[in-house]
Protein backbone atom coordinates (compact mmCIF):
# COMPACT_ATOMS: atom_id res chain seq x y z
CA UNK A 1 0.00 0.00 0.00
CA UNK A 2 1.38 3.54 -0.91
CA UNK A 3 2.00 6.11 1.63
CA UNK A 4 3.49 9.19 1.72
CA UNK A 5 6.30 8.36 4.29
CA UNK A 6 8.05 5.39 4.41
CA UNK A 7 7.17 2.26 6.48
CA UNK A 8 8.80 -0.29 8.44
CA UNK A 9 6.63 -3.38 7.60
CA UNK A 10 7.11 -5.93 10.35
CA UNK A 11 8.92 -9.46 8.47
CA UNK A 12 8.48 -11.62 11.75
CA UNK A 13 9.68 -11.67 15.05
CA UNK A 14 13.54 -11.97 14.10
CA UNK A 15 16.34 -14.21 15.53
CA UNK A 16 17.28 -14.43 19.06
CA UNK A 17 20.38 -15.53 21.30
CA UNK A 18 17.94 -15.71 24.58
CA UNK A 19 16.38 -18.89 22.82
CA UNK A 20 17.43 -22.51 22.50
CA UNK A 21 18.35 -23.49 18.97
CA UNK A 22 16.67 -26.00 18.92
CA UNK A 23 13.95 -24.76 19.96
CA UNK A 24 10.80 -24.15 17.77
CA UNK A 25 8.40 -21.46 18.25
CA UNK A 26 4.54 -21.54 17.81
CA UNK A 27 3.85 -18.47 15.21
CA UNK A 28 0.42 -17.23 14.85
CA UNK A 29 -0.99 -14.66 12.98
CA UNK A 30 -4.91 -13.10 12.74
CA UNK A 31 -5.71 -10.48 10.55
CA UNK A 32 -9.23 -8.55 10.31
CA UNK A 33 -10.47 -5.17 10.58
CA UNK A 34 -13.13 -5.75 12.63
CA UNK A 35 -12.42 -6.12 16.55
CA UNK A 36 -14.79 -9.07 16.50
CA UNK A 37 -12.67 -10.92 14.32
CA UNK A 38 -9.76 -10.51 15.47
CA UNK A 39 -11.28 -11.44 18.84
CA UNK A 40 -12.68 -14.70 16.99
CA UNK A 41 -9.20 -15.40 15.48
CA UNK A 42 -7.55 -15.42 18.67
CA UNK A 43 -10.50 -16.91 20.55
CA UNK A 44 -9.80 -20.21 17.64
CA UNK A 45 -5.74 -19.72 17.15
CA UNK A 46 -3.64 -18.30 20.44
CA UNK A 47 -2.33 -21.02 22.32
CA UNK A 48 -2.61 -21.01 26.16
CA UNK A 49 1.68 -21.41 26.62
CA UNK A 50 4.37 -17.84 27.17
CA UNK A 51 5.23 -15.39 24.79
CA UNK A 52 5.26 -12.04 22.90
CA UNK A 53 2.61 -10.82 20.58
CA UNK A 54 2.91 -8.04 18.57
CA UNK A 55 -0.16 -5.46 16.63
CA UNK A 56 0.46 -4.19 13.39
CA UNK A 57 -1.14 -1.10 11.83
CA UNK A 58 -2.85 -0.64 8.84
CA UNK A 59 0.20 -0.74 6.78
CA UNK A 60 1.85 -3.28 8.50
CA UNK A 61 4.00 -1.73 10.45
CA UNK A 62 4.33 -3.28 14.29
CA UNK A 63 2.53 -0.28 16.76
CA UNK A 64 3.32 -2.53 19.84
CA UNK A 65 4.98 -4.97 21.33
CA UNK A 66 3.74 -7.25 24.84
CA UNK A 67 4.70 -10.81 26.81
CA UNK A 68 2.48 -12.81 28.16
CA UNK A 69 2.20 -15.60 30.62
CA UNK A 70 -0.54 -17.34 28.67
CA UNK A 71 -0.64 -15.95 25.15
CA UNK A 72 -4.22 -16.57 24.59
CA UNK A 73 -5.45 -14.95 28.05
CA UNK A 74 -3.43 -11.84 27.71
CA UNK A 75 -5.03 -11.13 24.10
CA UNK A 76 -8.43 -12.06 24.71
CA UNK A 77 -8.21 -9.13 27.89
CA UNK A 78 -7.90 -6.93 24.93
CA UNK A 79 -11.37 -7.14 23.96
CA UNK A 80 -13.15 -6.90 27.52
CA UNK A 81 -15.11 -3.76 28.46
CA UNK A 82 -12.95 -3.67 31.46
CA UNK A 83 -9.62 -3.32 29.63
CA UNK A 84 -7.44 -0.28 30.22
CA UNK A 85 -7.94 2.69 27.65
CA UNK A 86 -4.86 2.35 26.24
CA UNK A 87 -5.48 -1.04 25.14
CA UNK A 88 -8.97 -0.12 23.99
CA UNK A 89 -6.43 2.83 21.72
CA UNK A 90 -3.59 0.19 20.08
CA UNK A 91 -6.87 -2.02 19.56
CA UNK A 92 -8.44 0.67 17.25
CA UNK A 93 -5.28 1.11 15.82
CA UNK A 94 -5.06 -2.75 15.37
CA UNK A 95 -5.01 -4.58 11.74
CA UNK A 96 -3.29 -7.93 12.47
CA UNK A 97 -2.04 -10.05 15.57
CA UNK A 98 0.86 -11.85 15.76
CA UNK A 99 2.18 -13.60 18.19
CA UNK A 100 5.38 -15.95 19.16
CA UNK A 101 5.47 -18.49 22.26
CA UNK A 102 8.02 -18.45 24.24
CA UNK A 103 9.11 -21.55 26.64
CA UNK A 104 8.49 -19.58 30.00
CA UNK A 105 8.38 -16.21 31.08
CA UNK A 106 11.34 -15.40 32.04
CA UNK A 107 12.12 -16.04 28.26
CA UNK A 108 9.31 -13.73 27.54
CA UNK A 109 9.96 -10.53 29.30
CA UNK A 110 13.78 -10.98 28.11
CA UNK A 111 12.40 -11.03 24.12
CA UNK A 112 9.90 -8.47 24.55
CA UNK A 113 12.64 -5.81 25.37
CA UNK A 114 14.55 -6.99 22.63
CA UNK A 115 11.95 -6.46 20.26
CA UNK A 116 11.10 -3.14 21.80
CA UNK A 117 14.58 -2.07 21.09
CA UNK A 118 14.82 -3.38 17.82
CA UNK A 119 11.27 -2.08 16.34
CA UNK A 120 10.81 0.72 18.33
CA UNK A 121 6.82 0.07 18.14
CA UNK A 122 5.01 3.92 19.18
CA UNK A 123 2.67 2.68 21.87
CA UNK A 124 5.88 1.34 23.58
CA UNK A 125 7.72 3.31 26.07
CA UNK A 126 9.49 1.43 28.18
CA UNK A 127 12.41 -0.25 26.81
CA UNK A 128 12.33 2.48 23.93
CA UNK A 129 16.02 3.04 22.80
CA UNK A 130 16.76 7.07 24.02
CA UNK A 131 13.78 6.64 26.64
CA UNK A 132 16.15 7.43 29.09
CA UNK A 133 19.44 9.77 28.88
CA UNK A 134 21.82 8.12 30.73
CA UNK A 135 24.56 9.90 32.47
CA UNK A 136 27.94 9.25 34.10
CA UNK A 137 29.84 10.61 36.86
CA UNK A 138 33.83 11.68 35.89
CA UNK A 139 36.39 12.76 37.80
CA UNK A 140 38.65 15.02 35.57
CA UNK A 141 39.50 18.51 33.98
CA UNK A 142 42.70 19.23 35.21
CA UNK A 143 44.87 20.52 36.03
CA UNK A 144 42.91 20.52 39.88
CA UNK A 145 40.12 17.54 38.77
CA UNK A 146 37.01 17.25 40.14
CA UNK A 147 33.76 15.50 39.68
CA UNK A 148 31.07 16.31 37.80
CA UNK A 149 28.23 15.04 35.28
CA UNK A 150 27.99 13.95 31.98
CA UNK A 151 26.32 12.39 29.15
CA UNK A 152 29.34 12.00 26.98
CA UNK A 153 32.67 11.45 28.70
CA UNK A 154 35.32 12.46 26.82
CA UNK A 155 37.62 9.12 27.53
CA UNK A 156 40.11 11.41 28.88
CA UNK A 157 39.06 11.86 32.79
CA UNK A 158 40.47 10.35 35.55
CA UNK A 159 37.42 8.08 36.46
CA UNK A 160 33.88 7.36 34.53
CA UNK A 161 31.30 5.95 36.92
CA UNK A 162 27.92 4.85 35.46
CA UNK A 163 25.86 5.23 33.95
CA UNK A 164 23.14 6.74 36.21
CA UNK A 165 19.39 7.27 34.80
CA UNK A 166 18.72 10.40 36.55
CA UNK A 167 21.05 13.33 36.33
CA UNK A 168 19.43 15.29 39.40
CA UNK A 169 20.17 12.59 41.39
CA UNK A 170 23.86 12.79 39.98
CA UNK A 171 24.14 16.14 40.25
CA UNK A 172 23.40 16.60 44.05
CA UNK A 173 25.44 13.57 44.78
CA UNK A 174 28.31 14.99 42.97
CA UNK A 175 27.90 18.22 44.84
CA UNK A 176 27.96 16.71 47.70
CA UNK A 177 30.99 14.61 46.99
CA UNK A 178 32.81 17.59 46.06
CA UNK A 179 31.90 19.36 49.33
CA UNK A 180 32.98 16.42 51.40
CA UNK A 181 36.24 15.95 49.52
CA UNK A 182 37.00 20.04 49.32
CA UNK A 183 37.48 19.34 45.32
CA UNK A 184 36.78 22.89 43.22
CA UNK A 185 33.51 22.93 40.84
CA UNK A 186 34.12 26.07 39.37
CA UNK A 187 34.45 26.31 35.17
CA UNK A 188 36.84 25.75 33.30
CA UNK A 189 38.26 29.34 32.61
CA UNK A 190 39.05 29.63 36.21
CA UNK A 191 43.07 29.73 36.97
CA UNK A 192 44.80 27.74 38.81
CA UNK A 193 47.38 28.72 41.35
CA UNK A 194 48.77 26.17 43.22
CA UNK A 195 50.75 27.27 46.97
CA UNK A 196 54.07 25.12 45.74
CA UNK A 197 53.94 26.95 42.00
CA UNK A 198 56.29 28.80 40.98
CA UNK A 199 55.98 32.17 40.41
CA UNK A 200 58.30 35.46 39.21
CA UNK A 201 55.90 38.27 40.87
CA UNK A 202 53.78 36.44 43.76
CA UNK A 203 50.60 38.28 43.95
CA UNK A 204 47.82 37.88 46.51
CA UNK A 205 45.01 35.92 45.34
CA UNK A 206 41.28 35.50 46.77
CA UNK A 207 39.05 32.60 46.31
CA UNK A 208 36.12 33.32 43.25
CA UNK A 209 33.46 31.96 45.46
CA UNK A 210 32.67 31.48 49.23
CA UNK A 211 33.32 27.89 49.20
CA UNK A 212 36.73 28.32 50.35
CA UNK A 213 35.29 30.52 53.29
CA UNK A 214 32.84 27.92 54.71
CA UNK A 215 35.00 24.91 54.00
CA UNK A 216 33.74 22.65 51.19
CA UNK A 217 37.10 23.98 48.60
CA UNK A 218 40.68 23.71 49.42
CA UNK A 219 40.91 26.67 46.37
CA UNK A 220 43.21 25.99 44.63
CA UNK A 221 42.70 28.69 42.52
CA UNK A 222 43.94 30.67 45.22
CA UNK A 223 46.71 29.25 46.06
CA UNK A 224 45.42 27.51 49.08
CA UNK A 225 46.77 24.40 48.91
CA UNK A 226 49.83 22.70 47.16
CA UNK A 227 49.30 20.30 44.04
CA UNK A 228 50.16 17.24 45.68
CA UNK A 229 47.70 17.50 48.92
CA UNK A 230 45.14 18.16 45.86
CA UNK A 231 45.81 15.52 44.79
CA UNK A 232 45.86 13.58 47.62
CA UNK A 233 41.96 14.95 47.91
CA UNK A 234 41.46 13.60 44.39
CA UNK A 235 42.63 10.09 45.01
CA UNK A 236 40.48 9.58 48.18
CA UNK A 237 37.27 10.87 46.20
CA UNK A 238 38.09 8.06 43.13
CA UNK A 239 38.35 5.48 46.24
CA UNK A 240 34.62 6.35 47.31
CA UNK A 241 33.79 6.28 43.94
CA UNK A 242 35.64 2.67 43.63
CA UNK A 243 33.68 1.15 46.71
CA UNK A 244 36.88 0.66 48.39
CA UNK A 245 36.60 3.77 51.35
CA UNK A 246 33.08 4.75 52.85
CA UNK A 247 34.34 7.18 55.29
CA UNK A 248 31.79 9.46 54.38
CA UNK A 249 29.01 7.42 54.91
CA UNK A 250 30.25 6.75 58.57
CA UNK A 251 31.33 9.89 59.18
CA UNK A 252 28.22 11.92 58.60
CA UNK A 253 25.95 8.97 60.04
CA UNK A 254 27.97 9.23 62.85
CA UNK A 255 27.34 13.63 63.27
CA UNK A 256 23.55 13.04 61.85
CA UNK A 257 23.19 10.63 65.33
CA UNK A 258 25.06 12.62 67.91
CA UNK A 259 23.09 15.72 66.29
CA UNK A 260 20.01 14.05 66.76
CA UNK A 261 20.69 12.77 70.51
CA UNK A 262 21.72 16.50 71.24
CA UNK A 263 17.99 17.45 69.73
CA UNK A 264 19.89 19.33 67.11
CA UNK A 265 17.17 18.82 64.82
CA UNK A 266 18.17 21.39 62.35
CA UNK A 267 21.60 20.62 62.38
CA UNK A 268 20.91 16.88 62.10
CA UNK A 269 18.31 17.50 58.55
CA UNK A 270 20.98 19.28 56.94
CA UNK A 271 23.50 16.42 57.68
CA UNK A 272 20.80 14.00 56.56
CA UNK A 273 20.57 15.99 53.20
CA UNK A 274 24.35 15.34 52.18
CA UNK A 275 24.27 12.08 53.45
CA UNK A 276 21.40 11.04 51.20
CA UNK A 277 23.18 12.26 48.27
CA UNK A 278 26.61 9.93 48.98
CA UNK A 279 24.54 7.49 49.96
CA UNK A 280 22.40 7.06 46.75
CA UNK A 281 26.07 7.25 45.08
CA UNK A 282 27.26 4.71 47.08
CA UNK A 283 24.33 2.32 46.83
CA UNK A 284 23.69 3.34 42.99
CA UNK A 285 27.40 2.35 42.10
CA UNK A 286 27.88 -0.66 44.41
CA UNK A 287 24.89 -2.34 42.31
CA UNK A 288 26.53 -1.20 39.39
CA UNK A 289 29.51 -3.28 40.16
CA UNK A 290 27.46 -6.46 41.16
CA UNK A 291 26.23 -6.50 38.05
CA UNK A 292 29.08 -6.19 36.47
CA UNK A 293 31.09 -8.65 38.84
CA UNK A 294 28.27 -10.97 40.04
CA UNK A 295 25.36 -11.68 37.94
CA UNK A 296 27.43 -14.14 35.87
CA UNK A 297 25.70 -17.51 36.27
CA UNK A 298 23.26 -20.52 34.18
CA UNK A 299 19.53 -19.93 35.39
CA UNK A 300 17.94 -23.04 34.45
CA UNK A 301 14.22 -22.85 33.70
CA UNK A 302 11.40 -25.86 33.47
CA UNK A 303 9.33 -24.61 30.12
CA UNK A 304 5.96 -25.38 29.44
CA UNK A 305 6.67 -28.76 27.38
CA UNK A 306 8.86 -29.82 30.50
CA UNK A 307 12.04 -29.06 29.06
CA UNK A 308 14.83 -27.41 30.74
CA UNK A 309 16.82 -24.46 29.43
CA UNK A 310 19.70 -22.49 30.54
CA UNK A 311 19.66 -19.04 30.18
CA UNK A 312 23.84 -18.40 30.21
CA UNK A 313 23.42 -14.87 32.10
CA UNK A 314 27.02 -13.06 31.64
CA UNK A 315 27.27 -9.55 33.79
CA UNK A 316 23.81 -9.32 34.19
CA UNK A 317 22.85 -9.87 30.36
CA UNK A 318 20.90 -13.26 28.72
CA UNK A 319 23.97 -13.91 26.08
CA UNK A 320 22.97 -17.32 25.06
CA UNK A 321 20.48 -20.29 25.64
CA UNK A 322 20.85 -23.71 25.61
CA UNK A 323 18.83 -26.87 26.74
CA UNK A 324 19.88 -29.02 29.16
CA UNK A 325 22.25 -31.61 27.83
CA UNK A 326 20.46 -34.76 27.86
CA UNK A 327 23.11 -36.81 25.72
CA UNK A 328 26.87 -36.89 24.80
CA UNK A 329 26.25 -34.87 21.60
CA UNK A 330 23.66 -32.02 23.21
CA UNK A 331 26.56 -31.77 26.31
CA UNK A 332 29.07 -30.90 23.88
CA UNK A 333 27.01 -28.46 22.55
CA UNK A 334 26.25 -27.13 25.27
CA UNK A 335 30.13 -26.80 26.18
CA UNK A 336 31.13 -25.40 23.37
CA UNK A 337 27.95 -22.32 23.76
CA UNK A 338 29.52 -22.15 27.65
CA UNK A 339 32.95 -21.27 26.51
CA UNK A 340 31.96 -18.70 24.17
CA UNK A 341 29.41 -17.10 26.27
CA UNK A 342 31.51 -17.13 29.00
CA UNK A 343 34.99 -17.07 27.78
CA UNK A 344 34.67 -13.57 26.68
CA UNK A 345 34.70 -10.45 28.93
CA UNK A 346 31.98 -8.61 27.88
CA UNK A 347 31.25 -5.57 28.23
CA UNK A 348 30.48 -3.89 31.37
CA UNK A 349 26.62 -1.66 31.72
CA UNK A 350 26.58 0.79 29.04
CA UNK A 351 23.64 2.96 27.82
CA UNK A 352 22.83 0.08 25.32
CA UNK A 353 22.42 -2.53 27.66
CA UNK A 354 21.62 -1.39 31.05
CA UNK A 355 17.68 -1.55 30.43
CA UNK A 356 18.23 -5.33 29.65
CA UNK A 357 20.62 -5.67 32.91
CA UNK A 358 17.68 -3.71 35.12
CA UNK A 359 15.48 -6.71 33.46
CA UNK A 360 17.30 -9.50 34.51
CA UNK A 361 18.20 -7.69 37.99
CA UNK A 362 14.61 -6.68 39.14
CA UNK A 363 13.51 -10.44 37.56
CA UNK A 364 15.63 -12.05 40.75
CA UNK A 365 14.78 -9.44 43.16
CA UNK A 366 11.04 -9.88 43.05
CA UNK A 367 11.70 -13.87 42.86
CA UNK A 368 14.50 -14.36 45.30
CA UNK A 369 13.68 -17.84 45.52
CA UNK A 370 14.99 -18.55 41.84
CA UNK A 371 18.44 -18.20 42.81
CA UNK A 372 18.39 -21.37 44.56
CA UNK A 373 18.45 -23.07 41.53
CA UNK A 374 21.55 -20.97 39.54
CA UNK A 375 24.57 -22.95 38.36
CA UNK A 376 28.09 -21.35 38.03
CA UNK A 377 29.51 -21.51 34.66
CA UNK A 378 31.87 -23.77 35.99
CA UNK A 379 29.62 -26.18 37.22
CA UNK A 380 27.55 -26.69 34.47
CA UNK A 381 30.50 -26.82 32.39
CA UNK A 382 31.74 -29.49 34.54
CA UNK A 383 28.43 -31.27 33.88
CA UNK A 384 28.22 -30.90 30.58
CA UNK A 385 32.04 -32.34 30.39
CA UNK A 386 31.05 -35.00 32.26
CA UNK A 387 28.20 -35.95 29.83
CA UNK A 388 29.80 -35.66 26.76
CA UNK A 389 32.61 -37.86 27.96
CA UNK A 390 29.82 -41.02 27.67
CA UNK A 391 29.87 -43.28 25.36
CA UNK A 392 26.65 -43.21 23.38
CA UNK A 393 25.56 -46.82 24.26
CA UNK A 394 26.29 -45.90 27.99
CA UNK A 395 24.27 -42.69 28.04
CA UNK A 396 21.54 -45.10 26.20
CA UNK A 397 21.79 -47.85 29.12
CA UNK A 398 21.83 -44.81 31.58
Amino acid sequence: MATLFPVDTFAGFGPTSARPAEYVPELGRVRARKASRLRAGVRESAPKVPGVYGMLGRHGDLIYVGKAKCLRARLMSYFRDSRDPKAGRILRHTHTLVWESIGDEFGALVRELELIRRHRPRFNVLGQPGHRRYCYVCVGRGPAPYAYVSRSPTGKDLGVYGPFASAMRANDAVRRLNDWYRLRDCPQTVTMHFADQSELFPAERSPGCLRSDIGTCSAPCAGACTRSSYGSQVRAARRFLDGTDDRPIRELSAKMLAASTAMEFERAAAIRDRLAGLEWLWERLNWLRNARKENTFVYPVTIHDERTVWYLIHRGRVCGACFLPKCATSAQVAVEQLDTVYGDAGPGVTPRNVDHVLLVSAWFRRKPGERDSLLTPARAKEMGLALSSLSPLRVRLG
